[in-house]
């Protein structure tokens, strides 16, 4: 569905390009130019005996001693496990040609060896001959392998036929060895042509160019990363892969090591794709809604508060090692693991299809961090409406699933603590609105059930593609939740269906099923999910340590207590001094109570029944806290 598209503009400070991916270029060396293009085996063949000067009493040069069925000498396996290292754009033309890559030396030897012979055609030995104890022709598709002389034909025929030494196959043979090559070739061109909207979303050459073996693919940086499973949802799982600098510090150049620390942590989404037909054709991730995933997170990517887009793969097969790994560790040592294990042949064919979405490292999940000071609160609330209300100006967009595993949190401070700020810390803030004192910076992930306007092209008054999903398929709305957190999530997901289909969040009562209403725009479904966070931000706050107060060392007893001295300069610094923790205290408090007051506000202005009834979007929520004095301009501008 198409509309046309007014100006957009990104609010916040503009965002450097994000790092390109490690899986760009391959750690091994590089590959001789003479690369190895699509062959088809028999016209090889006969490219080759078309050079070849026919005699009339040839001889045979040499003969292969372990020749293939198609009669091409292979690899030994030490090559073969060196070109598996290789380029992933030679690799993907070898693999589906259905060939292995071949050293110099050995293509030499093979243009030795073609020899021609012309015979006349010799019908095959009936049974009765061979029941004799009679030896068959050679001349026949019986023929021994191992022969290297044919033998001359007894009884001639009107039709000369055109046969190989015995380092070929004969006739026969030769058109019956294509054809598992033109089959492997035909099932790796259906599941690129199936995959190929995903492919066009890619930005290097090298993943828009065709699937990937999954192998061959993390290989790629297993030396140099470490794979740890972070998280794990109904729509795949996610990795993170971690540079192991001490391992690549001395085996790379500087330029490269610098490339890779600039590179820092990436974070990789695996996402099953759903079959095109047999197994899995009725479960897992469509291909369209992946593509409409990787087409927001593309164009959001400029915009402060979301996710930093860095490139699309899609690969196929098991997992390799390093990812099983991962996955085995995070089953041992957590208790939310539901996913079927990859190894399990029963949950994944050999032949399985993964979309893998990479991205920057947004920090943690905030379900699995504890926060307890009004500071981070405030930070993480203001900085999600923020995110969204730019995003509502930018594209139009709504979440729709903005539950607590889709918002990332990560310190800004140099040294990454993340423990809510000191006194201290506050008082070194300029900030008059409160904004940005836990130095707490939050992302926004996950829009496999977003909604939004994508242009499509650089006019800002040309056509945009309106990318959703239809929620109504996803059985989100029926279920009830089994703990007090899990409920609030299930209510909120209804009370958005109800804002879209009647404008009124709590006439929860299921209507009818729309066809293609889940395009439409609905901001205030981005109140509903932020009156959810703040909710949730306040339920599960853990209590605040409190500063422990410095005991005064004992001092020596005066035998002249009584006495009265005048107060030396020394005392009044240390009295001073004394004092200024209480006025920074007090400070403190006074500006927790005001934060605490102000998020109190707001429940009442997204309160789902008697909420500020002008309040229609995240965006407006974000101008009424800015006229408030809640936010400043520099905050969000």
């Amino acid at each position: 569905m198409q509309s046309k598209s007014v100006q957009r503009r990104v609010y916040g400070k503009r965002r450097a390009n994000a790092p390109r991916a490690v899986f760009e270029a391959s750690p091994a060396r590089e590959r001789p130019s003479n690369k190895l293009h699509h062959v088809d085996p028999v016209q090889n063949i006969q490219t080759k005996l078309a050079e070849v000067k026919i005699e009339d009493e040839p001889t045979v040069d040499e003969t292969p001693e372990s020749p293939s069925e198609d009669g091409l000498e292979r690899e030994s396996p030490d090559h073969q496990s060196e070109s598996s290292q290789s380029s992933i754009a030679d690799s993907s033309e070898i693999e589906a040609a259905g060939l292995e890559t071949e050293p110099a030396s050995v293509t030499q030897k093979m243009d030795r060896m073609v020899e021609v012979r012309i015979y006349n055609k010799v019908p095959k030995p009936s049974p009765d001959i061979i029941a004799n104890g009679d030896e068959p022709n050679r001349d026949s598709p019986a023929t021994s392998k191992s022969t290297s002389t044919p033998l001359e034909s007894t009884e001639p025929s009107s039709e000369p036929t055109l046969e190989l030494p015995a380092a070929q196959e004969t006739a026969d043979s030769e058109q019956e060895a294509p054809k598992p090559v033109e089959k492997k070739a035909s099932s790796e061109k259906e599941a690129s042509e199936y995959v190929l909207p995903i492919l066009r979303e890619a930005l290097s050459p090298i993943a828009a160019q065709s699937i990937q073996k999954f192998d061959s693919w993390a290989s790629r940086s297993a030396n140099m990363f470490d794979v740890a499973k972070l998280a794990e949802g109904s729509y795949g799982e996610v990795y993170k892969l971690h540079l192991r600098e001490e391992v690549c510090r001395p085996i790379v150049s500087k330029s490269k090591f610098a490339k890779l620390k600039s590179y820092g942590d990436g974070v990789f989404k695996v996402v099953p794709l759903r079959a095109k037909s047999g197994p899995g054709s009725k479960k897992f991730t469509s291909i369209d809604e992946i593509v409409a995933e990787v087409k927001m997170l593309k164009y959001l990517d400029p915009i402060p508060g979301f996710a930093r887009f860095r490139e699309i793969h899609v690969v196929q097969g098991r997992f390799p090692e390093s990812f099983q790994n991962a996955w085995d560790h995070y089953k041992k040592t957590k208790d939310d693991c539901m996913n079927p294990n990859p190894s399990n042949k029963r949950s994944y064919p050999d032949t399985q299809l993964w979309a893998i979405i990479e991205m920057d490292d947004a920090g943690c999940e905030l379900e699995k961090f504890a926060w307890s000071s009004i500071f981070q609160i405030y930070d993480i609330f203001w900085g999600v409406a923020m995110a969204l209300a730019r995003a509502e100006e930018y594209a139009m967009f709504e979440h729709r699933d903005l539950h607590l595993g889709n918002v990332c949190i990560r310190s800004t401070r140099e040294d990454g603590c993340m423990n809510p700020p000191t006194e201290q810390d506050i008082a070194r803030q300029s900030s008059s609105s409160g904004f940005g004192f836990s130095a707490l910076e939050t992302t926004i992930i996950d829009y496999s059930l977003s909604r939004a306007d994508l242009l499509l092209s650089d006019d800002p008054n040309g056509l945009t593609e309106i990318a959703s999903s239809d929620l109504d398929k996803k059985q989100l709305f029926d279920a009830i939740g089994q703990d007090e957190d899990e409920i609030m999530q299930r209510n909120t997901y209804r009370y958005m269906r109800a804002t879209l289909y009647s404008g009124n969040p709590v006439e929860t009562e299921k209507l009818p099923d729309i066809p293609g209403i889940w395009a439409e725009y609905a901001p205030r479904t981005n109140l509903v999910w932020l009156l959810f966070l703040l909710q949730s931000l306040f339920k599960n706050r853990k209590p605040e340590p409190q500063p422990q107060a410095q005991r005064k060392a004992l001092a020596p007893c005066s035998p002249n207590m009584k006495a009265s001295k005048p107060q030396s300069e020394d005392s009044a610094k240390d009295s001073t001094k004394e004092h200024r923790p209480k006025a920074l205290q007090a400070g403190v408090s006074r500006l927790k109570k005001t934060l605490e007051e102000r998020l109190t506000a707001v429940l009442g202005l997204l309160d789902l029944e008697t909420g500020h009834e002008d309040m229609c979007c995240a965006a407006d929520l974000v101008a009424y806290a800015m006229d408030s004095q809640w936010l400043g301009e520099e905050d969000f501008f």
